[in-house]
């Protein structure tokens, strides 16, 4: 794991504050980033590192604000292959699945 994203969930467990982290567990086809990658969220939408930009990074802070509404973590399919991936000039190609895990003090 990165050494920042880990200095920073151990910052908000020590502050008894919340975030999502959102790690690539497996990829199809051609992404821009491949599986291990991460991303922490925190509950004013500010990211720490990324998971490739773009739609599909957006995508997966809305899912981990709604993860954080919800206080469940889960996993969630970005897809590089529809239409607004390709007006955004993601050209990849391919699906990314990611797991969001909330972090809290608890």
């Amino acid at each position: 794991m990165d050494a920042k994203i880990f200095k920073a969930i151990c910052i908000v467990k020590e502050e008894k504050s919340r975030a999502v982290l959102v790690t690539v567990i497996d990829t199809r086809g051609s992404t821009p980033r491949k599986a291990g990658t991460k991303m922490l969220v925190y509950p004013d939408g500010k990211i720490l590192g990324t998971i490739g930009g773009g739609c599909t990074e957006s995508e997966a802070k809305l899912q981990a604000l709604r993860a954080l509404d919800e206080g469940v973590s889960f996993t969630h399919i970005l897809s590089l292959l529809d239409d607004t991936a390709a007006d955004e000039g993601m050209v990849c190609g391919g699906t990314m699945e990611i797991f969001l895990q909330v972090i809290c003090s608890s």
